[in-house]
């Protein structure tokens, strides 16, 4: 599901490759895109739409296979210039520009009024805005280790990539998402378990590392272990208008309301033995709730503080502390230690404990150093 800054919310539909919108509070389906498409085979990975919402209009964007559709109330139509499969859709802040990904080498970046389509960076998982403006987090994956990105986005030419970078163990992450005051970011993934990640920003340091049900058991994984762990939905996080509140579906039905400051956690049971299949949050700040059941539903969330206003001084203390990046590479993090290209290109050691991308770095710098 989409959160936009208008009362409208769109949801992959779970049989074929087509998305539906609901008008909020009431949650009344308005319009769909795809829905007459065949449906999934065994293997859905390919055909999954990419949307992604205009931060300032009702409007948004649909890549079907082989197409990319804009909806509006008054319809859907095809886009001209963007015709290729993109597993990543995404616009500028100011909604001038919609950026597909991947394309080639890179992405390709469309201006909107002229219908004039030219490159950009490579991103491949996403772009998270943060609230305050300015800068943007995306995900570059790879299967030995992940990077989370930073870009600045300030209307002058395509995203510029920052040097300072998380660094993720293995791939397959799904999108980040800032909390709305703009001092978390959170990340669900991997291609192996069920991870949780949530860094403060702007240092980028470490707040909570979890694995949603069971660690993973090494390969090959039990039958019973894949069961339990596709069970859960890569994207059942959001951030609702709370301070410091992370809200996380689970696959048994409740919600868990989880306090990052003081590191407690609530339970909510709204819908009984439903297993949640995709959690967001709506611009009013409640949270909208699919299931496996089919059930769309409308959450209130407890009274608590709400969260300030994102400040732009956090955007502009990370940038601060770091530079354009251009073609370099990063210095990357974990949100407890930091490698500099330096650290990287001479490690030759590496503890059984650290992370496999890690120790593939030191073994192959071994090789070569021989």
């Amino acid at each position: 599901m989409c959160r936009p800054r208008l009362p409208l919310v769109a949801g992959l539909d779970a049989g074929r490759p087509a998305v539906h919108v609901w008008e909020t509070p009431g949650l009344r389906q308005v319009g769909s895109v795809g829905a007459d498409s065949p449906a999934y085979a065994d293997d859905r990975a390919g055909g999954t739409p990419a949307v992604a919402w205009h931060p300032h209009e009702p409007s948004l964007m649909v890549a079907l296979p082989g197409r990319v559709v804009r909806w509006t109330a008054a319809g859907a139509s095809d886009v001209d210039g963007v015709a290729p499969a993109y597993s990543g859709l995404a616009f500028s802040p100011d909604g001038r520009e919609l950026w597909a990904s991947p394309s080639g080498t890179g992405s390709a970046i469309l201006d909107v009024p002229s219908g004039v389509v030219s490159s950009g960076p490579w991103w491949d998982t996403g772009i998270a805005p943060h609230p305050a403006g300015g800068l943007v987090a995306t995900v570059h994956s790879e299967q030995g280790a992940t990077h989370v990105l930073f870009a600045l986005v300030d209307g002058r030419g395509p995203m510029r990539v920052l040097r300072k970078a998380l660094i993720l163990a293995a791939d397959s992450y799904a999108p980040p998402i800032f909390s709305r005051d703009g001092r978390y970011l959170a990340i669900r993934g991997n291609a192996y378990e069920n991870s949780l990640d949530v860094f403060a920003f702007p240092s980028l340091e470490l707040v909570l590392k979890t694995t949603l049900g069971q660690p993973y058991p090494g390969y090959p994984p039990p039958a019973d272990w894949l069961e339990k762990a596709s069970a859960w939905s890569r994207h059942n996080i959001a951030f609702a208008n709370q301070s410091g509140v992370l809200w996380v579906g689970t696959r048994t039905g409740p919600l868990v309301e989880l306090d990052l400051a003081n590191r407690t956690w609530v339970t909510h049971d709204p819908l009984p033995g439903c297993r949640v299949t995709a959690l967001a949050a709506t611009a009013a700040g409640d949270l909208v709730v699919a299931t496996a059941a089919g059930e769309l539903a409308l959450v209130a969330t407890p009274d608590r503080p709400a969260a300030d206003a994102a400040s732009r001084d956090l955007v502009t203390a990370f940038v601060d502390s770091t530079e354009e990046v251009g073609d370099g590479e990063h210095v990357v993090t974990d949100g407890d230690r930091t490698w500099t290209p330096e650290d990287l290109a001479t490690v030759t050691t590496a503890e059984d404990d650290d992370p496999m991308w890690l120790r593939h770095r030191a073994a192959i710098n071994k090789v070569i150093r021989r």
